[in-house]
């Protein structure tokens, strides 16, 4: 059996650790990668864990795209194969390609190639990983996220030659993490959830009962990184503080370490990597605007009101362009909404606190040019305004699966996992929304035997590791691979790739 990683940034030390695992579990197993980022190369080809058939770097890959004529033969064979239905879908997935993301920040949005370059890397990449997956031959490939031109080419190719793929979840339940086949929803979960509702039963019935008491009590975010208490207060004062001498004694250091580290890479650079002048720029206009501010724009909100609910996705982000491709332009999307509603209701548009400053102060005022639109502060808990909204819409953001445990319609425009509870309305189109939310207003009702049923069959496939914590705070591979929850990750990874394997 060989298993495939897609091994990139931060996820190289956590996917490692899973194949050294996985090796220990079942020394038969053999594994192979595509790796983005030279500094996951170096840390995969100068370990001495386990050997792998093969590795392929993703930022060779894309730096051949320069060296190579455009083979238009190729490219449209290639479309037809694996068009979804054409070839644009596996670029605009990529934030740097696309949109300079990484290399500036938001709102800079200019792409990095020109249409003709966009073409040479959809062929190096696909001619070097179909070429990869026809030597290695890998039972499943495991991706954390697809967010870059290789990595959904390897997803789709592989699909494409019949390899299992296998996508790393959040379940939306704690720190849990699960398995699914496909990206558009979770597969595994959903086999399960269909298997409880035609009366299989489920010992994590009680559990699931309590995570939606506990949830409707006190709701909180699934991770511990999306709580308003790990963001802080957003307002002048509290941007203020990287002036105070033990902010300043950490952040100087570490951006002179960061300019040598620039220096020093000259042209062994990735092509996500920012160039620290831009960063540096692009930071003080970041500051500039927060601490300029935006509480003028605030409504203080009316629980009493009758009221629906927009949480704003960060953008460009995985969650709005992989898995709503044409629904990326939220403040279309805001307007259609309020558009859409009862003449009487307000829409309850909030900030992702994340993005606080991000957005410059002419992207909100152009929304609240809208009559029924009110901008609420980043403060305010989503919770609290998902608890009390008549409706949520959202692209696919976890607020809307948060809502359906607080017994409220919800309304999606992508792709998203809770798109397979009876009840939720995925919005296709902007013509269908006034008669979908008429509906979701009128006819829905909630159903709690479902909710058992559906986290019962979370908690069932998924398991207890803080992978969040893991990447993003980089946490060292030596602590990782010791990891218990990791183990029992990787336990369910190898079971899953054996219960498909011919």
């Amino acid at each position: 059996m060989k298993i495939c990683f897609f091994l990139q940034r931060r996820f190289a030390y956590i996917g490692h650790a899973m194949a050294c695992q996985i090796k220990e579990i079942s020394p038969e197993s053999e594994f192979c990668a595509l790796v983005q980022s030279r500094t996951s190369l170096e840390f995969i080809k100068n370990q001495k864990d386990i050997e792998y058939t093969s590795i392929i770097s993703g930022e060779d890959i894309y730096r051949s795209l320069y060296d190579v004529e455009l083979d238009q033969e190729f490219l449209n064979k290639f479309e037809k194969e694996y068009g979804l239905p054409n070839l644009w879908p596996y670029l605009y997935i990529d934030r740097v390609t696309m949109h300079g993301q990484f290399i500036r920040e938001y709102p800079y949005d200019h792409p990095t190639l020109s249409h003709e370059d966009m073409q040479r890397c959809i062929q190096v990449n696909a001619k070097a990983i179909i070429a990869f997956l026809e030597k290695e031959k890998p039972h499943a490939i495991v991706v954390s996220v697809i967010g870059t031109v290789a990595s959904a080419l390897l997803y789709h190719i592989a699909r494409k030659m019949g390899i299992q793929t296998i996508n790393i979840e959040f379940a939306r339940i704690g720190p849990r993490i699960i398995f699914s086949e496909d990206d558009n929803t979770f597969t595994w979960v959903k086999e399960r959830f269909a298997e409880i509702r035609a009366g299989s039963s489920s010992s994590e019935n009680g559990a699931a009962k309590k995570f939606i008491e506990d949830f409707r009590g006190h709701p909180v975010p699934y991770d511990a990184e999306f709580m308003q208490e790990a963001y802080g207060p957003k307002g002048r004062i509290s941007e203020l503080r990287f002036l105070s001498p033990k902010k300043l004694m950490k952040s100087v250091p570490w951006h002179l370490k960061t300019l040598l580290a620039d220096i020093h890479k000259k042209k062994n650079r990735d092509y996500i990597d920012n160039f620290i002048w831009w960063a540096l720029w692009d930071k003080l206009l970041r500051k500039m605007r927060s601490i300029r501010g935006f509480g003028d724009l605030y409504s203080k909100p009316d629980m009493q009101t009758k009221f629906a609910y927009y949480p704003l996705h960060t953008d460009p982000e995985v969650a709005t362009m992989r898995y709503a491709p044409y629904h990326t332009n939220q403040q279309e999307i805001i307007r259609a909404i309020a558009h859409a509603l009862p003449i009487n209701m307000k829409l309850y548009i909030k900030e992702h606190p994340s993005m606080f400053g991000y957005r410059p102060r002419r992207y909100y005022e152009e929304i609240l040019k809208i009559p029924n639109v009110c901008l609420i502060s980043p403060n305010v808990p989503s919770g609290e305004l998902s608890r009390n909204a008549a409706i949520t819409l959202t692209i696919t953001s976890t607020a809307g699966w948060e809502s359906l445990l607080q017994k409220k319609p919800v309304v999606t425009f992508g792709n998203t996992f809770y798109n397979d509870i009876p009840g939720v309305k995925f919005c296709r189109s902007f013509d269908e929304l006034p008669y979908i939310i008429k509906e979701q207003l009128e006819k829905w009702k909630s159903d709690d035997a479902l909710l058992i049923d559906y986290a019962s069959a979370l908690l069932e496939d998924s398991v207890d590791v803080d992978f969040s914590q893991m990447w993003n705070e980089a946490t060292p591979f030596e602590v990782v691979v010791k990891d218990g929850g990791m183990r029992d990750l990787s336990r369910l990874l190898l079971e899953k790739v054996r219960s498909r394997k011919k």
